[in-house]
């Protein structure tokens, strides 16, 4: 009789959560190195030579750097850097921001929008009231076209609409306020 087939084990990466297999065409291939190089070592052998030729490089640097510690202190600052959440899948955590742009349409009438309002804890449906009333003008809760809820302004208001964000709800910082003008973010402060 033919033997049953036996179920394949998959091993998952620890640092990008993709099968190992597939860890070089994530995001995060260069972290996931070190640890295919010690759990993976047969299905990546070209990572295990290059490892094997950079700690031949680091002890020939170890032994010309001896003679000069610590000429050179500002090399602990560059090696800092500003750690960025990940999501599982490779997937970066965006900062929270209030998006402004403004649309024109038929020549002279244009819309302002307003998106990113809700990550600040800001409800839409009140936001779009009171910007409603504060600028006499028509102010409705809309989908924008990646199916997140903005709120679209009737008129040009870009640059005032800034200072009441900013007085009305205390929550959202000016520098988290930015303008898109030419298809280019820019800082409102």
């Amino acid at each position: 009789m033919a033997e049953k087939p036996q179920p394949v084990v998959v091993q998952y990466c620890q640092v990008c959560g993709l099968p190992a297999e597939y860890c070089e065409f994530g995001s995060e291939f260069d972290k996931c190195k070190p640890w295919l190089i010690q759990n993976a070592p047969d299905l990546y052998p070209d990572l295990l030579k290059e490892a094997n030729a950079k700690e031949a490089d680091k002890v020939a640097d170890q032994l010309q750097s001896t003679g000069i510690s610590s000429a050179d202190s500002g090399s602990s600052s560059e090696a800092k850097q500003e750690e960025v959440k990940r999501l599982p899948g490779g997937k970066i955590k965006k900062k929270k921001e209030v998006v402004i742009e403004k649309v024109v349409r038929n020549k002279r009438k244009c819309i302002t929008t307003v998106k990113g309002l809700e990550l600040f804890g800001v409800k839409l449906s009140d936001a779009s009231k009171k910007l409603g009333k504060k600028f006499a003008t028509g102010a409705s809760v809309v989908k924008g076209p990646t199916d997140k809820e903005q709120i679209d302004v009737q008129g040009d208001i870009s640059y005032d609409i800034v200072e009441f964000i900013t007085e009305t709800w205390a929550d959202v910082p000016e520098t988290a306020i930015f303008f898109i003008e030419d298809g280019k973010k820019v800082p409102a402060a």
